[in-house]
């Protein structure tokens, strides 16, 4: 029999988030919201559990689900090879409706179906999957429907399609975006976009953009101005005599790494799919 548990208070947030909680620690499934649509998940490293995941769906091992992680970190545990603009695309929309498929780690002990090496992963903006998130750890997460279904935008539309296949249910409200998270392959040498959906690819480019611009470019840098050379000095000349100038160097400055130092949905994705 599922539990369902009102998250909009704070008495029945406590209560869900510890019923959550024990049902994955036991293999089972949750219902939980997301920035986008709600999701249905589990723990990331149980094999069955993802399994029972992609069962109640109606879906089979060649539509894997993505992982939804705490933090932007946690990517770094779970994907290899992560590319500068992959940490340009986390550091300004994670939290938040963005998928990224990296290449796994192949040491990993998991099994979230037929990857060909790659993984989905999203930190979400949401408190209460956040919250969750940050107590389990990483979650394969995929959209609270039955496939061909319409995504669910209310725990009611999600236990309606999964019934008694839900352990428990964190009602969190209605959701507050109708498109799902727009995903984008980072496994190549340039990001591909393999769906839209709350991120335009005008805002995706747009960050691109701005980021190759602040890249200082080898060699474009103005050399700075030879100071005054020791025959150009009288020997009177004050101890004032104007240093080199230092305006060269500050051009020289490299901005700080832009790499966070951390990382569902509908969260849906093929091993670099989509759904």
């Amino acid at each position: 029999m599922s539990e369902r548990y009102d998250c909009t208070d704070p008495t029945g947030r406590a209560e869900g988030m510890a019923a959550a909680g024990a049902a994955i620690r036991t293999g089972q499934l949750v219902v939980l919201p997301t920035d986008t649509v709600y999701g249905v998940g589990c723990d990331a490293f149980d094999a069955e559990a993802v399994a029972a995941v992609l069962a109640a769906k109606g879906r089979g091992r060649d539509m894997p689900p993505p992982v939804l992680m705490p933090t932007a970190r946690t990517a770094h545990g779970l994907a290899t090879q992560i590319p500068d603009y992959a940490h340009t695309l986390m550091e300004r929309f994670w939290p938040g409706p963005l998928t990224l498929i990296l290449k796994a780690h192949t040491s990993l002990h998991w099994d979230l179906g037929d990857t060909n090496g790659t993984v989905a992963l999203r930190v979400p903006a949401d408190e209460i999957a956040l919250e969750l998130l940050g107590d389990i750890g990483p979650m394969a997460v995929t959209s609270a429907n039955t496939t061909g279904a319409p995504a669910a935008h209310t725990v009611d539309e999600a236990q309606q399609m999964l019934g008694d296949a839900v352990a428990v249910y964190l009602d969190g409200g209605p959701s507050t975006r109708v498109a799902p998270s727009t995903i984008i392959d980072c496994t190549g040498a340039a990001p591909q976009t393999l769906r839209l959906g709350a991120l335009s690819q005008e805002e995706i480019d747009a960050v691109l953009a701005e980021a190759s611009v602040a890249e200082p470019v080898p060699g474009s840098e103005p050399e700075p101005e030879p100071g005054p050379g020791p025959d150009s000095v009288p020997d009177s000349a004050p101890d004032s005599v104007p240093e080199p100038d230092s305006v060269g160097d500050s051009l020289n400055d490299t901005p700080p790494d832009s790499l966070p130092e951390a990382a569902a949905e509908s969260p849906e994705q093929r091993p670099r799919s989509t759904s």
